[in-house]
């Protein structure tokens, strides 16, 4: 016997759906659970959240009550409103046990049971959801909780530019129409690469394993686990660490023979990845052109061949690219293929450099000292919260530019915990002998501003970055580099 709902329940549950396919990182998220609870914006998301799922579980228990649980009695509309209800509740009921797989997944790269399998398989069953439809949910669900947790435990910080980040982290995973997603793109964004931007220590790898290891992981139903594990699908490969010569063979693997010392066949990291991992190529902007070539090749036509052999193998996974290098001046010069990033950049994400999050909301030091401090010691107690603020709050400190960015808080922490003080670099000592040394050469203001571009440039490694110190424009930095 099919049902209908009333136009008063239509209107509650399209502010369900509202909710379930919103951003979480975007204040889309709070103002549609406000929308479905009917409590101020002014209420802290928390409390509005427990109150939209204490009110969806209302629904559903009056709706089984009616015997209007099930799908097979709606049809149209009132059938997708319907399941979004029973989507939206079955996902909040088992979150904590989806913390709780992510936990014990997090400590082996070999896929565990989900403990709850069973009983989420049997809830899905008894809401009128098909067998194929339920082990896509429970899929959906688990990524959907393995996205949260990464991008939100990973990428730690309250400036307006970091909140915005988390934001694109979770579009570049689902899009920004998660519906759509669910129902026709899950499985098919292998083929939309990233490429990451930012200086060097602002966290471009953090917001790569993020991505990486939120993907979609099927679930196995016999197993009742999903198949691969989310640490084995994330693969990451710093290119700068390789000579030109060995590049290739750790990208694509070899053959036995196929050059000096090749003894037998080995795999490179692209043979290794999942089809539903990702591979995050670190310092792309290092590689050299026949290389740019090849990856190329994986990204037009998702083939390679390993050196010395002709068989070609297919890679299934996504490609993550990062760079600190200034890619428009690398293609001015030719060492970056135009058609290389034009492939490489469906989707560009620039990671804020510490000084702009300090600028944007000064307690973005204090809060990501404390998180570096409970991931240095495991712990956060309020002697040592003291004893790092009062040093980091030193008037030297006041306007330093953090040119290492949270790579060099997190050792400007380590270096307070082991001798209670840290010294910024260039100060007393360092710098009394620089001020000699410009006095003994006595520069003129061409030639300093030259020799301090130089440096800066050596420092970042990018014209941009130059122009954004000094105040200078790309162009009179250059002219200053070639003087």
């Amino acid at each position: 016997m099919k049902v209908t709902l009333s136009q008063s329940e239509r209107t509650f549950l399209a502010r369900v759906s509202g909710s379930i396919f919103a951003n979480p990182f975007c204040g889309a998220r709070h103002q549609s659970d406000c929308r479905l609870t009917g409590l101020s914006e002014q209420e802290q998301p928390k409390t509005v959240l427990n109150s939209a799922i204490k009110k969806v579980g209302n629904k559903v228990r009056q709706l089984a009550d009616e015997n209007r649980a099930n799908l097979a009695a709606y049809s149209g509309g009132d059938r997708q409103l319907a399941a979004n209800l029973f989507l939206f509740h079955l996902f909040h009921s088992y979150l904590p046990q989806l913390d709780r797989h992510i936990l014990a997944q997090e400590a082996t790269i070999d896929p565990i049971p989900l403990e709850c399998g069973r009983a989420l398989e049997n809830d899905l069953k008894n809401f009128g959801i098909s067998e194929l439809d339920a082990d896509k949910y429970i899929a959906l669900f688990f990524q959907m909780r393995r996205a949260f947790y990464f991008i939100n435990n990973s990428l730690i910080g309250c400036s307006p530019c970091m909140e915005s980040l988390r934001a694109r982290l979770w579009n570049t995973v689902f899009t920004y129409d998660i519906d759509r997603y669910a129902r026709t793109l899950w499985d098919k964004l292998e083929d939309f690469s990233t490429l990451l931007l930012g200086e060097t220590g602002t966290g471009k790898g953090l917001a790569a394993a993020a991505i990486g290891r939120s993907g979609f992981i099927p679930y196995n139903r016999r197993k009742k686990c999903f198949v691969i594990s989310f640490g084995r699908a994330f693969l990451s490969i710093n290119l700068s660490q390789f000579p030109e010569q060995l590049i290739e063979s750790e990208l694509f693997g070899h053959a036995r023979g196929s050059f000096t010392g090749a003894i037998s066949d080995h795999e490179g990291i692209f043979a290794r990845s999942s089809g539903h991992g990702a591979v995050f190529l670190d310092e792309i902007g290092e590689v050299s052109i026949p290389t740019q070539i090849k990856l190329l090749r994986i990204l037009q036509e998702r083939s390679f061949s390993p050196v010395g052999s002709i068989k070609s193998q297919r890679f299934d996974g996504r490609i993550i690219g990062a760079t600190n290098r200034d890619l428009d001046q690398l293609m001015n010069r030719g060492k970056f293929r135009e058609d290389f990033y034009f492939r490489l950049c469906t989707d560009v994400l620039t990671i804020p450099s510490l000084r702009q999050r300090i600028a944007e909301n000064h307690e973005e030091l204090s809060v990501l000292t404390t998180h570096l401090l409970q991931k240095i010691t495991g712990q956060v107690s309020d002697t040592l919260q003291r004893a790092i603020f009062k040093e980091l709050n030193k008037p030297a400190f006041r306007e330093y530019s953090w040119p290492g960015n949270v790579r060099e808080l997190e050792q400007a922490v380590r270096r307070i915990l082991l001798h209670g003080t840290f010294r910024r670099p260039g100060t007393p000592r360092q710098k009394k002998g620089f001020e000699n040394e410009l006095l003994r050469q006595q520069l003129s203001v061409a030639k300093l501003t030259s020799r301090y571009c130089r440096i800066l440039f050596n420092q970042y490694g990018t014209l941009q970055a130059v122009a954004r110190i000094t105040g200078l424009d790309r162009r009179t930095v250059k002219k200053y580099l070639e003087s």
